[in-house]
């Protein structure tokens, strides 16, 4: 039996509930360790002062939209891995992640070129002003960032590759070392050695002293905060490249599946393109509904930032479990197991379902008390009011968002992304930011009616996924013979993106 048999055999076959939470698990671990980079830039970075946070924030917006086209395609290769591991297509296991790793790697130059270049011009669109402190920072952080997308992407493509395959822990465990490697950097290339505070708690106020004789150092300021990003996850590309082409990992890369092979290639694209698109509307849908938050005034601005940080926190279990719903879809529906397919997609609903229902309840009831934790101080009160209003209308609709999110989750690994990408322009545009609008600027309910305006959203695209869903045409095969004969080293198959 080969290791691809064996692979598909563990999500294809015998019980679903103990493969998809343990497939879920490091997935939910992982995504809590990516906003660690996160928190820990934004924690050092704040002992330089409100500017350089403001520059950071600034950054993030662009650096997430243009990653985000990147992000579509690596998404392509979980889901092409993931259709060819319950395939058992062995060769194109292989073949696909050597094609994917290859066009990400010219996506990603390419996106670094133009996101170094636009950097000035794309921070003042987005409200810096050219000349300031802000504005010069935040330019010096995010063309560091573009310089080694590379390396953020190369992993990326690692850990989509790998959860295809069905192995979430290993990029789990690099990205434990990874983040652990981030932390220590932060303190040092931001502040240098001299008025550390992490020497001061440690009790190391001597060496520190010791190295800065030695060396001098005072620190980078922001741009060591992205030297330190950039330099800890290239180190888990690299070595995640390693795993690739030792064959440590199940998927073993050899040179010849690097050599561009353009029907492939088209296939990614194909794939990708539209979760890029999905993934960089979402983005967009952010900052617009910030801007129309912000017509309400800063507190209610304020309460927005605080819903969306707790939210997208509680949310965690539901993205990590979307994406074992991905995998497993796209292994059964490769093996021809469309009846199990479905039964994944039910399964992880109920038991998120259950989980959103609980923590529903319990947010609700202690909305003022878990908005006060975010604020302190003058103001404090109409934030408190602002976003106790947010959680109290949005948090009942986690449950039917979790479901939403499940269902989207096997289209994605079905390759229905059109589907997906259709249902996520209608929800964020369609829904959520025409009704809000509404609500806000013609009716005039103020920050309560953006508030309901994500509600509505959530609804109504927990109706339209069920809706699609119950018709079941994205359980349509998705493995169809090639013409031509076998080359040997793989299947005559390949997988192709069904009609949406």
């Amino acid at each position: 039996m080969t290791a691809t048999s064996e692979q598909s055999e563990r999500f294809t076959q015998g019980a679903l509930l103990w493969p998809l939470l343990t497939l879920a698990a490091p997935l939910v671990a992982t995504q809590l360790l990516q906003t660690l980079y996160n928190i820990a830039d934004t924690f050092w970075v704040g002992r330089l002062g409100q500017d350089a946070v403001s520059a950071l924030s600034f950054s993030w917006p662009i650096v997430f939209l243009l990653v985000s086209v990147g992000g579509g395609m690596t998404g392509a290769g979980t889901i092409l891995i993931s259709q060819h591991t319950g395939a058992e297509n062995d060769g194109r296991v292989s073949h696909v992640a050597g094609q994917t790793l290859v066009f990400v790697t010219a996506l990603s130059v390419a996106i670094s070129v133009v996101g170094y270049l636009l950097t000035p011009t794309l921070l003042q669109v987005i409200g810096t002003e050219a000349g300031t402190p802000i504005h010069e920072m935040a330019v010096t952080y995010t063309r560091y960032v573009f310089l080694g997308l590379y390396f953020m992407l190369g992993f990326f493509v690692f850990q989509a590759l790998l959860r295809g395959w069905g192995d979430t822990k290993t990029p789990m465990y690099l990205m434990v070392g990874s983040v652990a490697l981030n932390v220590v950097l932060d303190p040092i290339l931001i502040l240098g050695f001299v008025d550390n505070p992490l020497f001061a708690w440690l009790g190391l106020e001597g060496l520190a002293a010791t190295a800065f004789a030695a060396t001098g150092f005072t620190g980078l300021g922001v741009e060591g905060a992205a030297i330190a990003t950039i330099f800890s996850r290239g180190l888990a590309a690299v070595a995640g490249l390693w795993l690739l082409f030792s064959g440590r990992v199940g998927i073993e890369l050899s040179l010849s599946d690097l050599r561009p092979d353009l029907p492939e290639i088209r296939k990614i694209v194909r794939v990708g393109a539209p979760l890029s698109v999905e993934q960089s509307t979402q983005a967009l849908s952010v900052t617009v509904m910030t801007a129309l938050v912000a017509l309400v005034g800063s507190d209610a601005v304020a309460a927005y930032g605080i819903g969306g940080r707790l939210t997208s926190l509680v949310w965690l279990p539901m993205v990590g479990m979307g994406m074992a719903v991905e995998t497993v879809v796209g292994q059964n529906l490769g093996a021809g197991e469309r009846a199990r397919a479905r039964r994944t997609v039910l399964l992880a609903s109920g038991i998120l379902v259950a989980v959103f229902l609980v923590a529903s309840v319990v947010v609700t009831w202690f909305a003022p008390a878990i908005v006060g934790v975010f604020i302190t101080g003058a103001g404090a009160a109409a934030v408190v009011d602002h976003g106790t209003a947010f959680l109290r209308i949005v948090a009942p609709t986690w449950a039917v968002m979790a479901v939403f999110h499940m269902i989207n989750g096997a289209f994605h690994g079905a390759g229905s992304t059109r589907l997906s990408m259709g249902l996520g322009l209608l929800t964020l545009w369609g829904f959520r930011i025409v009704a809000a609008a509404v609500l806000v600027v013609v009716v005039g309910m103020g920050a309560p009616g953006a508030w309901y305006g994500i509600a509505a959203s959530n609804v109504a695209a927990a109706v339209a996924g069920i809706a699609f869903f119950l018709r079941g045409h994205w359980l349509d095969d998705v493995i169809e013979e090639e013409s031509g004969e076998d080359d040997g080293d793989a299947d005559a198959t390949e997988v192709a993106t069904p009609a949406d």
